[in-house]
């Protein structure tokens, strides 16, 4: 039987794999074929989908993008002996995009059936887990400080001080949440593991339990996500028969409870406090800190809250040390980072690399520069409050100091490009009118200032008293970077400056003097 894979992702669905996967069913059931079609992740080429690859004796051999209509023909080639089509890729591992990246992360995604136990641990699956579990909690800390894996979610926090930090706080209950309320414009990291690996997320929570003492775990699960919210509980039912969570995880007498909870669309909780105020079943308003929800989090009791990717992240690290993921990456951003390339780009996709690559070798190396062939303008990164970065900033390393020097951030990793056809001005507008939209209304700086940003900006365009109103708009940003209470008004000014500062034109003020 020859099995041939065909990715369940959500973009790949979007752009019609389910009708390719039901097609060729149908097809193998008319001609007689013995196949066996695997629903597995994307590999993150999402230009190529739908993709196709087929399992022969010299390894896999990938078509793509192949539509419902192009099946006749490939069967009739010989694609289920890897026979030459026009839409042959090869080994889709020696693509250019592909073969240069660290995948660690996402080493499984697109390699295996995402809610496959067997799959999974044939694939070094749950070898973190087995080695946390006989490992003492201050020992598997210490594997995490040492990697020095930071927060993936975009603030960077080192993941080894807020794990030391729950660990030591005296409590008879503790939580794990997973902060999967991916809501930044160009990013889909997070979906892509839930969707194409969710094992890796699940063992890397349970190893947190173990580190720290917490019996009991939630993801907290964007609600446009119904395909991943599939996957995960799949995933989570499987886990739970296998001895993988639950009363006597592989019986060693510990313990780890698991559940998926959906939240309600609203960007502010993706903030790790609003998101704990929703958990509890409250509005979704931001907290005052201190106390941090590694004192007091989750029902008043210390809580980790990490992103999807720093969770995923820890299996490897338990698997092969801490310094072994150390050794990736510069400074001090160690490690990989799946970076999200969206927007009017050619090579749109998930690109894992370590730290260091430049931006313009992500745009034009792998990206292939814009998709309508014209220039590159500028470039959004770290999600719809990141700056805009004009193209002599596109060697910045990806670091996040090299990127704090520049006054712009990582964040989640989602690239969003724009071409010269953009106005800027209208970016700019559109991230108050983002944070009008998206504010929780606790703090007024972020509640009235973006109203007011968005007021300001048209008098500007407008040609209404522009130096007064620009000198006003800097104003109001400088008080909702430093006033607001947190970064949804805090961050908020980061594109509109950037915007304002690298293109004034397009506010019909002067051009800054080189």
């Amino acid at each position: 039987m020859t099995r041939v894979f065909v990715s369940r992702d959500s973009t790949a669905l979007s752009l019609g794999a389910e009708q390719v996967a039901q097609s060729l069913q149908q097809l193998a059931d008319t001609k007689g074929l013995d196949i066996e079609i695997v629903r597995n992740g994307s590999r993150g080429m999402f230009w190529l989908e739908p993709l196709v690859e087929v399992e022969t004796s010299t390894g896999r051999v990938a078509y793509g993008p192949v539509q419902p209509e192009d099946l006749a023909t490939l069967v009739e080639a010989g694609f289920l002996d890897g026979k030459q089509h026009v839409l042959s890729l090869g080994n889709i591992e020696e693509h250019p995009f592909f073969k240069h990246q660290n995948r660690l992360t996402f080493a499984r995604v697109g390699l295996t059936d995402p809610v496959n136990l067997e799959d999974y641990l044939a694939h070094d699956g749950y070898r973190g887990l087995k080695n946390a579990l006989a490992l003492q909690p201050v020992d598997i800390v210490k594997h995490v400080t040492d990697s020095g894996l930071r927060g993936r979610g975009g603030a960077a926090f080192p993941t080894g001080i807020k794990w030391n930090t729950v660990m030591n706080a005296p409590a008879e209950q503790k939580y794990i949440v997973c902060n999967a309320d991916e809501g930044d414009s160009g990013t889909f990291s997070d979906r892509m593991i839930m969707e194409g690996d969710p094992f890796v997320l699940i063992e890397g929570m349970t190893i947190a339990g173990l580190a720290v003492g917490a019996t009991q775990g939630y993801i907290y699960l964007r609600i446009e996500y119904p395909h991943a919210k599939i996957a995960l509980n799949q995933a989570i039912e499987a886990a739970y028969q296998h001895g993988y969570l639950g009363e006597n995880i592989q019986g060693s007498g510990k313990t780890f409870h698991l559940e998926v909870r959906s939240g309600a669309g609203a960007y502010i909780c993706g903030e790790e406090t609003s998101l704990l105020e929703s958990l509890e079943g409250k509005r979704g308003l931001v907290r005052f800190k201190p106390p941090l929800p590694a004192i007091v989090g989750l029902f008043g009791k210390p809580t980790i809250v990490n992103n999807v990717i720093s969770l995923a992240s820890i299996p490897v690290i338990l698997d092969k040390g801490g310094e072994y993921y150390r050794d990736y990456g510069m400074g001090r951003s160690r490690g990989t980072l799946p970076l999200q390339l969206a927007g009017n780009i050619k090579h749109s996709g998930l690109f894992e690399a370590a730290f260091g690559m430049t931006l313009r070798e992500i745009l034009y190396d792998y990206g292939g520069g814009s998709a309508s062939g014209r220039p590159i303008r500028a470039v959004q990164v770290g999600g719809p409050l990141g700056a805009y970065l004009h193209e002599g900033q596109f060697d910045t390393p990806l670091d996040y100091e090299a990127f704090a020097a520049i006054a712009c951030v990582l964040g989640h990793g989602g690239i969003v490009v724009h071409d010269d056809t953009v106005n800027m001005s209208e970016m700019a507008r559109y991230a108050m009118e983002f944070c009008v939209e998206e504010s929780c209304g606790k703090c007024t700086p972020c509640r009235i200032g973006s109203t007011r940003g968005v007021e300001v900006i048209d008098r500007i365009v407008g040609n209404e008293q522009k130096q007064k109103n620009t000198e006003l708009l800097r104003d109001l940003c400088d008080t909702m970077l430093c006033g607001s209470l947190c970064a949804m008004g805090g961050m908020t000014p980061y594109p509109v400056l950037s915007a304002l500062n690298h293109f004034p034109e397009d506010f019909g003020l002067p051009t800054a003097k080189a």
